[in-house]
């Protein structure tokens, strides 16, 4: 039977930030294994093959720029009712385990939001109160106009901070830091505010310093590839930015469009593109903190080999704002590549999607740049109430789903190893389906399957959020298990507390996220998860936090993945920094 390539129909869409990547590129051609011959027509192939092909009408979503948002240093945040602000702080303290607030920190009162304005070159614009001080030109406002800032994006952490500080520079970050730290007042940083464990929002009335006000790029080197930029700055005007001189972010996650480099760096924050690029960790060459006295640790290298003493930077990525404010980073960039390609394949079982993926790093070896997987359920809830439209490009629901990225130098090579892939996974039965896409509309739809889910999840209900690592084979057992456990306790279904649990991630390095939506957030329901969740995690040796860190939601729980001699030192360089202990307390570690 011969074959020709068919043209997707695809047509765009706007949508709202933390939407797929469009730079990726690739086709949409699916391929069903039933009329699968020896071989098939591949992207951008010249060969004649044979298969059975049918037209994937797909709408495709492109991120929209958080600039603006930004610059005005308003976290993306819906706006809460007074009873579900509610109702969630009754959850917030129950997950801080009835965390009292400290008697040690300092209530705020006029005088000290007038000594603050004169930390800020504009203090008008720059401070957010409910306290007026007048004698500094501070005037109050309604404890509304903070909500953006006290709760988190979720609607499931809130605080009740009476005072906002969006500082322009960092050296008005150290006058408000040293002023803190002289007063004992508490100090929460935060960036864009699209964290998941309520690491960035406060507890009780500590003072928020939000630094989206910081957003400058400082300098980029063309030949390096190294950037220096503000903490504020935003993701997506980041990787927009130094895509046009022809490198990319090594990191890039769904909420791009809203999230702060400084905020990434702090949370050690993973992604899509961990698989090919690794860590930040890796990736960060120097940062610019203010510590919680106010002073400003300079270290802002751009050298890739610095053997001279201890490495600290490392200290304060993935502290979480515990010991320091990041307000600069210095960043290695990758040159993008020049052909990047997208696959979403049909598993039949948790079984083939690992075989899938050692076939996979077999095949496309060092161009391979993302692997991930997401069950029949998260496919489902996508279908049913992801805001961007998001086609369904195959005939029937299957078990699992994968979604490939390959990034090279050359597209014909590239083209030529998913070939050689689609057709041996097909020949096997180890998937059963599989679209390939052929242009950057196309490879935005198929990413829009897998990047919609956390967004559909929070239409549907109120969203248990758990990030863990563990051994590939034991993923999705794990989501069985809590299924499983739901059922036995008569809570599975619509009305009965639980609407459905999905669990998706990245097989390419053993994180898988759970998504357990539920009618409301209660206490109740999370003590059915927990700390059962934990302890199972616990017994396979993995990991309470691949990627979203510790927050408020995890404080307590790190003994399940740390030893107590781990803790105690790390209890101890706390301390060293953070003697008063000003900085985001009740979180990431208590001490």
């Amino acid at each position: 039977m011969s074959v020709k390539l068919v043209s997707a129909s695809i047509s765009r869409v706007s949508a709202a930030a933390a939407l797929p990547n469009a730079a990726h590129a690739a086709a949409a051609v699916s391929v069903s294994s039933m009329s699968m011959s020896a071989s098939l027509s591949g992207v951008g192939s010249s060969s004649s093959r044979s298969a059975s092909l049918r037209t994937m009408s797909t709408r495709a979503n492109r991120r929209t720029s958080c600039r603006d948002s930004a610059a005005l240093g308003t976290p993306s945040t819906s706006t809460l009712t007074s009873s579900s602000a509610a109702a969630s702080l009754t959850l917030t303290r129950s997950l801080a385990t009835e965390v009292q607030r400290s008697a040690t920190f300092t209530k705020l009162n006029p005088t000290h939001i007038a000594n603050l304005a004169k930390c800020l070159s504009t203090p008008t614009t720059s401070i957010l109160t409910t306290i007026a001080a007048p004698e500094a030109g501070i005037k109050a406002v309604s404890k509304d106009e903070l909500d953006a800032y006290n709760n988190d994006w979720m609607d499931k952490y809130h605080g009740s901070s009476a005072c906002v500080i969006r500082p322009k520079t960092t050296q008005e970050v150290s006058n408000v830091m040293r002023y803190c730290f002289q007063n004992r007042i508490a100090v929460v940083p935060q960036g864009g505010n699209t964290g998941l464990v309520g690491g960035g929002v406060p507890v009780f009335d500590e003072v928020i310093v939000n630094l989206s006000g910081l957003h400058q790029i400082r300098s980029f080197d063309e030949v390096a590839g190294t950037l220096v930029c503000d903490a504020g700055c935003v993701l997506e005007v980041l990787d927009n930015f130094v895509g046009e001189k022809g490198y990319m972010m090594p990191l890039d996650l769904g909420a791009k469009g809203s999230c702060h480099i400084g905020g990434n760096v702090a949370t050690n924050a993973g992604g899509l593109r961990f698989l090919r690029y690794g860590s930040l960790h890796g990736n960060v060459l120097g940062l610019e903190v203010v510590l919680p006295d106010g002073t400003i640790l300079d270290g802002l290298s751009t050298l890739r080999k610095d053997n001279t003493g201890f490495d600290l930077k490392q200290l304060f990525i993935g502290s979480e704002g515990t010991i320091g404010l990041i307000t600069g980073v210095s960043i290695i960039t990758p040159r993008k590549p020049n052909a990047v390609n997208v696959a979403v394949f049909a598993v039949p079982s948790f079984e083939a999607v690992q075989t899938t993926f050692t076939t996979v790093k077999q095949h496309c070896g060092e161009i391979l740049s993302a692997f991930e997987f997401f069950d029949a359920q998260s496919f489902e809830l996508v279908q049913g109430y992801a805001t961007r439209s998001v086609r369904d490009p195959f005939e029937e629901r299957h078990p699992f789903y994968v979604l490939i990225e390959t990034s090279g130098s050359k597209k014909e090579h590239d083209d030529e190893k998913l070939e050689g892939l689609l057709e041996h996974l097909l020949e096997s039965s180890t998937i059963t389906d599989g679209v390939l896409a052929q242009d950057t509309t196309q490879v935005s739809s198929l990413w829009a399957l897998r990047e919609s889910i956390p967004e559909a999840a929070g239409k549907m209900g109120k969203v248990f959020k758990y990030d863990l690592s563990m051994p590939v084979e034991k993923m999705n057992e794990l989501v069985e298990v809590m299924r499983a456990r739901f059922e036995g306790k008569g809570m599975m279904g619509e009305g009965k507390g639980i609407k459905t649990v999905v669990g998706y991630g990245h097989i390419g390095d053993g994180n898988l996220h759970i998504n357990i939506v539920a009618d409301s957030y209660s206490p109740e329901i999370e003590a059915v998860i927990e700390p059962y969740i934990y302890e199972w995690i616990a017994e396979q040796n993995g990991s309470i936090s691949a990627e979203h860190g510790l927050g408020l939601m995890k404080a307590t729980k790190i003994g399940y993945s740390k030893s107590p001699t781990s803790i105690e030192y790390m209890k101890k360089i706390k301390a060293a920094f953070d003697p008063e202990g000003i900085l985001n307390p009740y979180k990431y570690i208590q001490v």
